[in-house]
């Protein structure tokens, strides 16, 4: 779990995951010559953030994006939310700018999100929200599980995977972007008919804890049955323990694929959490430790 708590006090709200991405591009160069095949790296000015694995020969492509919500600063101690994060009236906040470190709170008054830092704060600083990780022998709690469980989930499937991509993508939080030139260098370098998008999804009423990684049948988006059908077949075949999701709303850097201009089918496939982009966001580690058996499987064997 240490490297789970490194990533969850990394800050990287959407448009600012450079320290993210440099910390994975130093983690896996440090790593990768244990790993049971060494990847080719793509990373720098041509990616802006985002970081590119090829392992082998690939047929899949494994997506987890890199960036949080949180809140950027306006005029007269104004925020802005970045992304859809939870309100809630007192939450801690912190960031920093030129001035130096943020520790602020959170207000609504009348509609209108502020901050009651002492000092003014440059305009466009981001804040997100205090971390506070709470691990015991069931859960884990701490903001931004989503998505920095499918970031730790990738990592360990480098590991073992013998061939395919994996590739940390950026703005996923605030409408995508980074989704169509990733594809595009895929498609033109090692080109892949499957997607699976590591990422982290809901409990709702028909979805619950410690009942196994979840695979989307769909959210707003719809994934081609065909695909879907095969992955959930080779789930059963597992014995990892999984269920299904059926939603009318959410999406995923699976949208970008959906919308692209490439045959590839894609599948949803993470741990559900309650209490969703809010600082006490809660997930099973029996669900997250199912996520990392299914991708190995899958992976193996798609």
């Amino acid at each position: 779990m240490k490297m789970l708590k490194e990533l969850l006090h990394i800050q990287g709200v959407s448009g600012d995951e450079s320290k993210m991405a440099v910390f994975l591009y130093n983690y896996v160069n440090k790593r990768k010559h244990l790993w049971k095949v060494t990847p080719k790296i793509y990373f720098g000015k041509k990616f802006h953030d985002c970081l590119l694995l090829a392992f082998g020969k690939p047929n899949t492509a494994v997506f987890a994006h890199i960036d949080t919500i949180g809140f950027m600063t306006r005029y007269e101690n104004q925020l802005i939310p970045i992304g859809g994060p939870e309100i809630i009236e007192g939450t801690v906040l912190v960031g920093e700018d030129r001035l130096g470190p943020i520790r602020c709170k959170l207000l609504n008054k009348e509609d209108q999100l502020y901050h009651d830092f002492a000092r003014p704060i440059e305009r466009g600083t981001r804040l997100s929200f205090e971390q506070n990780i709470i691990i015991n022998d069931t859960f884990i709690e701490g903001a931004y599980l989503d998505n920095r469980l499918g970031i730790y989930n990738a990592l360990k499937l480098c590991e073992t995977l013998e061939n395919g991509w994996i590739v940390f993508s950026t703005y996923e939080e605030h409408g995508g972007g980074s989704m169509p030139f990733l594809l595009n260098f895929i498609q033109e370098t090692a080109p892949v008919e499957n997607a699976l998008i590591s990422d982290i999804t809901w409990i709702t009423d028909g979805v619950h804890h410690g009942e196994g990684v979840v695979i989307s049948i769909r959210d707003k988006f719809i994934p081609r049955k065909i695909f879907l059908d095969r992955v959930i077949d080779m789930a059963e075949k597992s014995g990892i323990p999984y269920q299904l999701e059926i939603e009318a709303f959410g999406g995923s850097d699976g949208r970008e694929i959906q919308f692209s201009p490439y045959a590839i089918d894609w599948c949803f496939i993470g741990a559900p959490e309650d209490q969703v982009h809010s600082p006490n966001e809660k997930v099973a580690l029996k669900d997250l430790e199912a996520m990392i058996d299914m991708y190995r499987y899958l992976l193996a064997n798609l």
